[in-house]
């Protein structure tokens, strides 16, 4: 899984999971935004890639106009409140059932 983890310094967030590819700004990047990122990688594995990045834009312009914030809309889309969630968990993946997303749509960080 190393030789999919790409050093990108001049990315904006710490972490991007590219489709097979992990992105991430600093070197050495912890297991815990691995794990995150690796939990978007199985996301979009279980989507196909273009329909997970198509439903990650809408679910993002609908949750932003209903917090009306930037950070707010992008923590409550679904894909990251299962990520953020489960990110500590480095076992997580092992035992997630498929479209573990799901449930977080009907949830919010309110």
């Amino acid at each position: 899984m190393a030789r999919f983890v790409i050093r990108v310094s001049s990315l904006g967030p710490d972490g991007m999971a590219l489709f097979p590819f992990i992105l991430v700004r600093k070197p050495n990047p912890g297991a815990v935004l691995l794990n995150h990122e690796r939990i978007h990688l199985r996301q979009q594995a279980e989507l196909g890639i273009l329909l997970f990045y198509i439903w990650y834009v809408v679910e993002y312009f609908v949750r932003r106009l209903h917090y009306r914030e930037h950070y707010e809309a992008y923590r409550n889309i679904s894909f990251e409140r299962e990520a953020f969630a489960n990110e500590a968990n480095l076992t997580y993946l092992t035992k997630r059932s498929f479209w573990a997303f799901w449930p977080y749509l009907k949830t919010s960080t309110e």
